[in-house]
């Protein structure tokens, strides 16, 4: 990972953390002086963004670390690893809140206070902002944990919404329409598992080696068979490791070439598809003989 990359990453990460820890202090004392649970779980949901905030922080730095012995491909893992972790964060949080909010509806309290209104449309604006600026550099980095992170403002900012939602008929409908709050807090907690699981699924494929998208495949295929003396790409395979690829492909060159000659060719496929896709780390290339120009064997002559 270069310096800018790691620069940046931390960078949008410490924002995170920084904003999440005054607005989870901010929550949970509106909430506790102004009655409303859904803003409680709301302050809640912004203390797992504290530690998922951590968590990439880390993830950032670790896949930054060169390869090593231990390491040979990188530490880009981490990435997914901590995309994973913020995920499954997010749904245990929705699962808390949505129990909660339930045991809240079958021991109702007091209604939510006015103020805690004021406080929710700042939260909103302000995780809204955070979650289109982290998502702009995730996609810029192309970086799995930033990502999360990013989806994880976005929670956030529905939790928040759908508090003030909440909130509001409460208010207007009076004490018959108290549980409002806690239905809206139900309501957020539905989004939160679904973006939870969203993101989960995509950290899990790239940790297990699922394929990329094909079309970069067909891009590194195209790229091989047109360098000179390349018969055919007979097989090509891509894997992910943070935000970089490795190839690992078979190619078929003359059965009368010489090893040299062979070896020659394999390198120059190399630099040109780590030329033509800077994405591309690195290219393992297996040379294979093209058998379809072999002249078959002469039948024996009876005797």
């Amino acid at each position: 990972m270069s310096d800018s990359r790691l620069e940046r990453g931390t960078d949008i990460t410490r924002v995170g953390l920084i904003i999440n820890s005054l607005l989870a202090i901010i929550k949970m004392i509106a909430g506790v002086a102004g009655h409303s649970h859904a803003l409680i779980a709301d302050a809640v949901e912004s203390l797992a963004d504290i530690f998922s905030s951590l968590v990439v922080w880390r993830a950032v730095v670790v896949s930054s670390v060169p390869p090593d012995a231990d390491h040979p491909y990188g530490h880009g893992k981490a990435e997914p690893i901590a995309a994973a972790v913020v995920a499954a964060m997010l749904l245990a949080t929705a699962v808390w809140i949505g129990v909660s909010s339930i045991f809240e509806i079958l021991n109702p309290n007091e209604s939510p206070r006015g103020f805690t209104l004021v406080v929710l449309v700042v939260v909103v604006i302000i995780k809204e902002a955070l979650y289109r600026r982290t998502l702009l550099t995730a996609h810029q980095l192309e970086n799995s944990a930033i990502h999360a992170d990013a989806w994880h403002h976005r929670a956030d900012a529905i939790t928040s919404l759908t508090a003030g939602i909440g909130i509001s008929v409460a208010l207007i409908g009076g004490p018959k329409f108290g549980a409002a709050d806690e239905i809206a807090a139900i309501i957020a907690a539905l989004v939160i598992a679904w973006n939870g699981y969203s993101l989960l699924r995509p950290a899990v494929n790239e940790l297990m080696d699922a394929s990329p998208p094909a079309g970069l495949r067909q891009q590194v295929c195209s790229v091989s068979e047109s360098r000179d003396h390349v018969r055919r790409v007979e097989k090509c395979f891509l894997r992910k490791v943070g935000n970089r690829y490795f190839v690992d492909m078979h190619i078929e060159v003359s059965p009368s070439m010489t090893v040299l000659a062979a070896h020659e060719v394999a390198h120059d496929v190399k630099d040109a598809v780590r030329s033509a896709l800077p994405s591309v780390a690195d290219v393992l290339v297996h040379i294979e003989p093209d058998r379809s120009t072999e002249v078959p064997d002469s039948a024996p002559n009876p005797t």
